[in-house]
């Protein structure tokens, strides 16, 4: 009896254990608990502009422990800008698509958005509250047509290891950052700060500008619409921006016949970075993204690898600014087969655990509010709240964005004088 005892207690214990395990696979770190039939069969696709993306499909292998029927898969599409409007047109549409804050208010772009569902639905249940609430734009009927994925910023990448090693602290304000690079300078270092500067396209000139023109048309809403009708007074506001970039250049701070040699502004900004000799190097957070997987690809870093961190640019007395900006956003498609399971799987995505999961394979700024994921943005956790832009949610238009974009270029190259650049402002294309 007492055998038979045990042998019924034990299968219970089991019962109950397989039961608990059942459960638990039916959920993720978020408590994610599946609302439709784990047993579905069906395809969703996602497409976008990314040549690969590993951190998707690893999102697409950990949904799959729940649902392992459903197919899931990512399609590059070429010339996505202009190809992502016939897509959803035509038979094989797909279930969710890239979007990006510059699309919206477009009207090249009001088709595209046509097929895309409202995520703001309450009916959807999607944890849009893990989100910065910077990153989250709404059009003028308060509905939310796209979420994002990733986010970015812009900075520079610091050799903490180099600082040390010259006794020499990371400058938290703008006179701190010039007199370092005297330091630097005195040692021996050519370019105490260095940036990609062959094309105006996320040229280190741009990535020194545009967070302080957004600040200083952040508290002048006047200024703002100006600056977005391209009315030309508005290039006054330039003037604070364009002055920093001169001034960097003209103290010897970035030596652009060094920086000229640099040809690209991903792979070959991150390679002369990890060659070690560079304090400072100006770039924006999608360039930083690319650095885990190079740290292999560097001799000089395998040989000789250091401590780096991705940093605001101290650009005034109060320190340095956090641009924060999506980086890409992900739309679903009202319109698509398997709506059902594609919301669901968005749902699965939008969480705390699975977005700083993405943003960390990709080594992207994650666009929830624990920014502590990755330490190499670490500084931009430490950026108070009265310096954090958001420039979707300011109303920053991509028009004025060229505008600063190429003023700054061509300002930083010796083109053309300041006030040239101030007096063209509207006329830059």
């Amino acid at each position: 009896m007492k055998k038979m005892k045990c042998i019924i207690l034990l299968i219970g214990i089991l019962v109950f254990m397989t039961a608990c395990s059942d459960k638990t696979q039916e959920k993720n770190e978020e408590g994610f608990v599946p609302t439709l039939d784990v047993n579905t069969e069906c395809n969703i696709t996602v497409v976008g502009s990314y040549d690969n993306f590993e951190a998707l499909e690893a999102e697409f292998d950990r949904f799959n422990k729940i649902y392992p029927k459903v197919q899931l898969s990512y399609v590059k599409l070429d010339d996505y800008s202009n190809i992502i409007g016939t897509a959803l047109e035509g038979e094989d549409k797909p279930n969710i698509f890239f979007s990006y804050a510059s699309m919206a208010g477009n009207e090249k772009y009001d088709s595209v958005f046509a097929h895309a569902e409202d995520l703001s639905d309450d009916s959807l249940k999607f944890n849009l509250g893990c989100i910065r609430s910077g990153l989250i734009n709404s059009d003028e009927e308060g509905h939310v047509m796209m979420v994002p994925i990733f986010s970015r910023s812009y900075g520079m990448l610091v050799n903490n290891d180099l600082f040390e090693k010259e006794g020499l602290k990371v400058p938290t304000t703008w006179t701190e950052l010039l007199k370092v690079c005297e330091e630097f300078k005195k040692k021996g270092y050519e370019s105490p700060m260095m940036g990609y500067s062959q094309g105006s396209s996320s040229c280190f000139m741009y990535t020194v500008a545009y967070p302080m023109f957004v600040a200083t048309l952040s508290d002048n809403p006047e200024a703002l619409k100006m600056a977005n009708d391209l009315n030309p007074a508005a290039g006054e506001y330039m003037r604070p921006a364009l002055e920093a970039v001169d001034q960097l250049i003209q103290n010897g701070c970035v030596d652009l016949n060094e920086c000229s040699k640099i040809e690209d502004n991903y792979t070959q900004v991150i390679l002369r970075f990890f060659e070690g000799d560079v304090p400072m190097m100006i770039c924006a957070g999608d360039t930083v993204s690319g650095t885990k997987k190079r740290e292999s690809q560097s001799e000089a870093f395998t040989a000789a690898p250091f401590n780096y961190t991705f940093s605001p640019i101290p650009l005034t007395e109060d320190g340095g600014y956090f641009i924060d900006s999506p980086s890409v956003e992900f739309s679903v498609n009202k319109d698509c087969d398997n709506l059902d399971m594609t919301n669901e799987f968005m749902r699965f995505l939008i969480t705390e655990s699975e977005l700083n999961e993405m943003a960390s394979i990709k080594r992207l700024v994650t666009p929830t509010t624990d920014m502590s994921l990755d330490s190499v943005y670490a500084p931009f956790a430490q950026v108070p709240s009265d310096r954090t832009l958001s420039p979707e949610l300011l109303g920053i238009t991509d028009s004025l964005t060229v505008q600063i974009k190429e003023a700054s270029y061509q300002v930083g190259r010796g083109d053309i004088t300041i006030e040239d650049a101030i007096k063209k402002y509207g006329t830059f294309e």
